[in-house]
């Protein structure tokens, strides 16, 4: 996929947008910062059609923004170690000073949550797999270095899309 920009969210999150061929669906990578930095690479790298967009936040309002605005295919939550199902979970409510006076609230509950590829990886907590299922999109969780395998697998599972 061809990297076409990069740009920074209103929650100050990193934007990263890469486009495939024609057709094929919208996919999003979401990824903390400390596991963001061979993402880029492994995107540019994937053989596949539609367009994936890189996520690099922190909490999870930008992630339930992007998830709104965009309306993946699917989400690729990137992790310390895969997982195949989560618990529900409770994030504590707090306040981010977004800077410049655009301070935003976040936390609340969110529902248990399965990988859409029934990929191996066994049970575990995983906030934003569950802000995730709590807008009814699949996800998945891949380590950092098995994205590109991660996302191709799953275009090649959905029609028309690889």
């Amino acid at each position: 996929m061809d990297h076409t920009r990069t740009w920074t969210d209103i929650y100050g999150s990193a934007c990263a947008g890469f486009e495939g061929r024609p057709g094929g669906h919208r996919w999003l990578i979401a990824a903390p910062p400390e596991l963001a930095a061979g993402l880029p690479a492994q995107l540019a790298a994937l053989d596949g059609k539609g367009y994936a967009l890189l996520l690099v936040h922190d909490g999870l309002t930008p992630l339930l923004a992007a998830l709104r605005e965009q309306e993946p295919r699917g989400v690729v939550v990137v992790a310390g170690r895969v997982l195949g199902c989560g618990p529900a979970v409770r994030v504590p409510e707090r306040y981010v000073d977004g800077g410049g006076g655009a301070g935003y609230r976040e936390g609340g509950a969110f529902p248990e949550w399965k990988s859409a590829l029934g990929t191996g990886g066994g049970p575990g907590e995983n906030a934003a797999a569950s802000a995730t299922a709590s807008l009814g999109v699949p996800v998945v969780i891949a380590a950092p270095d098995q994205v590109q395998a991660t996302l191709e697998a799953w275009m090649d599972a959905t029609p028309h899309g690889r």
